[in-house]
């Protein structure tokens, strides 16, 4: 089956009325036994260099990632390695990849694996998910990719594959339904495999078909990030991980943005608890 193929041939199974299970996977598996992708992280077991991964590739191209995710793991290359860091080492370390909370989430995650389940995760996506900021797509991705659980989840690209061949038609389709679909074809003898054949399908997908995830009840248009109040937190928080203690003044000479958008960049990031005042009204990232 070529790529050429892939849409000739998923479009006759669904013509044929909603595939089986069986016919779904052998399809899937199919496909990614002859078109999978390649990436570092695919190359592990290692349930900390897997979450990683995963919480960079939330809302970020892999393209990017790939290069920040080998200098992360160099800088930390373990659990311990980035639970003794300062949130400042870790989002100068970040810088580049934007959406700046992961950084931090996945710095209390870390701290939280070393001081209370002594270096090792839990081997579930129950129990991923009580880590500080790890949801329930993060959980079940760490559970089997690293660990081989067969827990169902849903990310963009899986969910383009479920509209497109379970709901060609539909619209507003939930995550509730694509979840129980999702548990419905599970291939539970490999999820590893399944999830990721599910998601490089995906991509080959929205390569053809435009706004498959449009007829999701939840899709949300991202909003311009150029002149964003989101530019400018980012900017402030790169400022001040840069150059420990700066005062509102250094902010506003470093940065080219007006000084009502940097001051509400500061109220909005000292609100969220990422940076915090200090003496002399010098500001700190917090932790």
């Amino acid at each position: 089956m070529s790529e050429s193929d892939t849409i000739t041939k998923l479009n006759s199974l669904i013509a044929k009325g909603q595939p089986t299970p069986q016919v779904f996977q052998k399809f899937v598996l199919g496909y990614f036994k002859k078109h999978g992708r390649d990436f570092p992280w695919r190359e592990t077991r290692d349930p900390y260099k897997i979450l990683v991964s995963e919480v960079m590739l939330q809302q970020t191209q892999t393209e990017r990632v790939i290069v920040k995710y080998a200098e992360f793991l160099k800088t930390f290359p373990t659990w311990k390695a980035l639970s003794n860091a300062t949130s400042a080492e870790v989002v100068r370390v970040w810088m580049g990849l934007g959406y700046y909370r992961r950084a931090f989430n996945l710095h209390k995650a870390a701290r939280c694996v070393v001081d209370e389940h002594g270096g090792a995760p839990p081997h579930t996506a129950e129990g991923l998910k009580g880590l500080p900021g790890i949801g329930s797509y993060t959980a079940a991705a760490v559970a089997a990719f690293a660990f081989g659980e067969p827990a169902p989840m849903i990310e963009t690209n899986i969910r383009s594959v479920y509209l497109y061949t379970f709901y060609p038609k539909a619209r507003a389709v939930s995550d509730k339904e694509i979840l129980q679909k999702v548990e419905e074809t599970l291939y539970k003898r490999d999820p590893r495999a399944w999830f990721y054949a599910l998601m490089d399908l995906g991509v080959e997908l929205k390569k053809h078909t435009r706004g498959i995830n449009q007829r999701s009840k939840h899709h949300v248009k991202q909003s311009k990030f150029n002149g964003s109040l989101r530019q400018v937190r980012a900017a402030v928080l790169r400022a001040i991980a840069e150059g420990e203690g700066l005062r509102r003044a250094d902010i506003a000479r470093k940065l080219s943005y007006d000084a009502e958008k940097i001051e509400a960049a500061i109220a909005a990031l000292q609100s969220e608890g990422l940076i915090e005042s200090v003496r002399g009204g010098r500001f700190a990232v917090v932790g």
